[in-house]
């Protein structure tokens, strides 16, 4: 009896890891399957990009900062947050930046079905698309973790990045997401930043740490000749 325990726990588990770490790792260290970097060629491109939004106050706020310097950006949004905000979506879409999916709510696609990603994904795209009269095309995973039904899809391109600022804590304040975006940024970089910190693991303010870094940061950044883009340009 003891045998046959460990023989279906042996068989759950590789399934397990078949269809979530073994995606995942594909994605993530050998870039199958994903978009981790802009296309930069000679110019100093880099493309600044927000998960888990929007929120009420942080968003608005971070568009203000990116309108005064007429930088466009990509948002991944939560399909829920969309739902309750969906002025700030029109905003965002306004401003002239892209909208892109970040599931319906924040949960971890290796342990949803098929089904259920399918319908985060759909929902989600539904309200976007009601709010903007578009078409979301790009995707990213919460954590950056995608499962095998993805890999199969054709309708998003799934993306990652290549710069992470940490700035879901605020531990060590703007000073350090400053910090991180200096030594990590180059041509071509695909940033990971956030707009709203209610997510599980995030802290509640750290989005104003990452819109006081970013001050500093777009300056630099445009003093060094670099070009802020949308993923999709």
């Amino acid at each position: 009896m003891l045998r046959i325990f460990i023989i279906i726990g042996g068989v759950l588990l590789l399934v397990f890891i078949l269809y979530g770490p073994i995606p995942s790792l594909l994605t993530r260290l050998f870039k199958f399957f994903s978009i981790h970097q802009v296309s930069s060629k000679s110019q100093k491109r880099i493309a600044l990009t927000f998960d888990d939004g929007p929120h009420p106050v942080y968003t608005n706020l971070l568009l203000d900062l990116l309108q005064s310097h007429s930088i466009k950006v990509t948002f991944f949004v939560l399909g829920s947050a969309a739902e309750k905000y969906p002025t700030i979506i029109k905003r965002i879409h306004e401003d002239g930046h892209l909208i892109g999916i970040h599931n319906f709510k924040h949960k971890c696609n290796w342990f949803l079905s098929p089904k259920y990603i399918k319908n985060q994904i759909e929902k989600t795209a539904s309200i976007i698309k009601k709010i903007t009269n578009s078409d979301p095309l790009y995707y990213r995973p919460p954590w950056g973790l995608v499962s095998l039904p993805l890999l199969f899809q054709k309708k998003l391109k799934i993306i990652l990045w290549s710069v992470m600022a940490n700035d879901w804590s605020s531990k060590e304040g703007s000073d350090g997401i400053y910090t991180r975006l200096l030594n990590q940024t180059k041509p071509g970089s695909i940033i990971l930043l956030h707009d709203n910190g209610d997510t599980l693991g995030a802290d509640e303010d750290a989005p104003i740490h990452t819109i006081k870094a970013l001050e500093k940061f777009i300056e630099h950044c445009l003093q060094n000749q670099y070009q802020f883009v949308r993923i999709d340009h």
